[in-house]
């Protein structure tokens, strides 16, 4: 089995990465708070594949445990449902001792997070991600959190688990859209931090998104947690060297925003979002042209979706408004010096944006 660790001095957690570790979670658990009671939020789609069993395995360890779900998809992401679960946690009578277990994908480590950092000033979290993007991603570093219908994830805390389990087990189970947008934040891990990584992910994309490689499969889960876990570790709260970590984000979340969260899956729009990144890079004078073309060329692999007409360099600017990384010195951009080295920068015009965006638009 493979460690990962999260370095955050007290409150330090490892990340366990193994085939098959879901059979073991009450092992786990019982380390973790043999005698208090643990309450799964899952989605609706989750709970019927994992969920029950998961459930029942624990109780046959003779574990006090309940189960909720919420339905599938990034409209439970909300103050509504997040409302529901504190009302399902009060009913079964939780403590402030109790454990939240969120298994699911992004949408569901996002939103069970966010409940436990909250629910009595905050109660313990295990976060159990089923899909790739939560697996190297959004289950790890403690970013938890709810939309807002003026955008995405602008509700939320800094809040990190007692420890992350990936089971690259159950990601057969995913549909292949769901696994080419999952693997575009693995990609998007050696863009900003490791040209070796990169090189490896971009030169054998096919055997990755296949799952059939389990080798390749478990080398790009554990190197994708290594690289947010050391990010995490020097900069936890985003002040800095964690904003490296939103490269195709900044445009990204507003191309979901803009489409109302239906017409992308989050990795699809971040693909978008580093074509447009890249092109930047290009403005800023980092890469040619060739260049340019050459590294888009691997995203293309990832199939996403054609944009709405609707979707436009205006629709796109008027979200951007509501980003988080957005301050009176303007727009935070993350582009890069060359692959593997990120940085940060508010020195991009609107011109250069429009470029970007036009650039993006024309190479779905």
């Amino acid at each position: 089995m493979k460690t990962v660790f999260v370095e955050l001095g007290e409150r330090r957690y490892p990340i366990y990465v193994e085939k098959g570790l879901l059979a073991l979670l009450p092992d786990y658990l019982k380390k973790l708070a043999a005698n208090e009671s643990f309450y799964i939020i899952t989605d609706e789609n989750v709970r019927q594949l994992y969920g029950e069993s998961v459930l029942a395995s624990m109780r046959d360890a003779g574990l006090h445990a309940a189960l909720f779900f919420v339905p599938a998809g990034e409209g439970s992401k909300s103050l509504e449902y997040a409302h529901f679960l504190y009302t399902r946690l009060l009913e079964n009578q939780a403590t402030r001792q109790s454990v939240v277990i969120a298994l699911g994908g992004g949408v569901v480590g996002d939103l069970a997070g966010f409940v436990a950092a909250t629910f009595m000033r905050g109660i313990a979290l295990v976060q159990i991600p089923t899909s790739v993007l939560a697996q190297v991603d959004s289950s790890v570093g403690g970013k938890v959190g709810i939309n807002h219908p003026l955008g995405k994830n602008l509700i939320g805390a800094f809040y990190q688990p007692k420890f992350v389990l990936i089971d690259p087990e159950v990601l057969a189970t995913l549909p292949e859209r769901e696994i080419r947008a999952g693997a575009a934040e693995i990609i998007k891990y050696g863009y900003i931090y490791d040209r070796e990584f990169y090189n490896l992910i971009s030169n054998n994309l096919d055997s990755l998104l296949s799952l059939k490689d389990a080798a390749l499969l478990e080398r790009a889960l554990c190197r994708s947690c290594e690289i947010k876990a050391a990010v995490v570790a020097q900069d936890e709260t985003e002040s800095g060297l964690r904003a490296i970590l939103n490269f195709g984000h900044t445009i990204g979340h507003a191309i979901e925003a803009a489409t109302s969260y239906t017409a992308f899956l989050h990795g699809e729009a971040v693909v978008h979002g580093m074509k447009a990144a890249l092109y930047l890079s290009h403005l800023a004078g980092r890469f040619t042209s060739a260049q340019v073309d050459e590294y888009i060329s691997v995203l293309h692999q990832f199939k996403t979706p054609k944009f709405p007409a609707n979707v436009t360099y205006e629709t796109l600017q008027h979200t951007m408004q509501n980003d988080k990384k957005r301050s009176a010195k303007g727009q935070q951009w993350v582009l890069l010096q060359e692959i593997g080295t990120a940085f940060l920068t508010r020195s991009v015009g609107e011109e250069w944006v429009k470029k970007a965006v036009a650039y993006m638009i024309q190479q779905s």
